[in-house]
């Protein structure tokens, strides 16, 4: 098997695709798509996201300290990019990608009402790195969509088709190739 080595760079690929959305007091609300984000602590509940210090998004969460993590699915893909493309200084991204605002619970900016989790933070530490700072937050509340639950009560990810990021390019996950602990799992007549 041939190999190259390449200089150092990011490849650890593919990421979730979100949407962040996010208000200062008396303006309207922005978005912007986030590919790098990510769980950071289970307990308490924390999460990250990375972003330049020139996008616009970047002075409203660091002022505000607060931000909702909207999910992604297929049905939002075209939804995303416009929002990683454009810019909040110069678009209402709300409305021009007929998206509605859903009240948070806890924070003050507003969620996607069509993404299926939204996922409200609050920050508590901003690492600058480089080209981008680190806000790290703790997940305040989380809303999910009645019509992404099993039966059991349970988010199933697959039924809401969510979608991840792959340099340049989209994909819908949805195919099971495992489930935790099943590499270790004894089967059924062995002891």
């Amino acid at each position: 098997m041939a190999k190259q080595t390449w200089k150092p760079g990011n490849m650890l690929y593919p990421v979730p695709a979100v949407m962040v959305s996010c208000r200062r007091p008396g303006e309207k609300a922005n978005i912007i798509t986030i590919a790098w984000a990510g769980t950071v602590c289970s307990d308490p509940p924390m999460v990250s996201i990375s972003v330049r210090r020139e996008r616009h998004s970047y002075d409203i969460v660091k002022e505000t300290g607060e931000f909702v993590l909207n999910l992604v699915t297929k049905d939002l893909v075209r939804s995303a990019d416009y929002c990683g493309v454009r810019s909040g200084r110069d678009v209402d991204k709300f409305r021009e990608c007929r998206l509605h605002e859903l009240p948070s619970k806890v924070v003050a900016a507003p969620g996607i009402a069509e993404s299926p989790v939204n996922i409200e933070c609050r920050v508590t530490e901003i690492k600058p790195l480089g080209s981008h700072d680190l806000f790290l937050a703790e997940v305040v509340s989380v809303t999910i969509d009645d019509c992404y639950l099993d039966e059991k009560g349970k988010f199933d990810p697959n039924r809401a088709g969510l979608a991840a990021y792959s340099p340049g390019e989209y994909f819908e996950l949805g195919r099971k190739v495992g489930s935790f602990g099943f590499s270790v799992r004894k089967k059924k007549g062995n002891r």
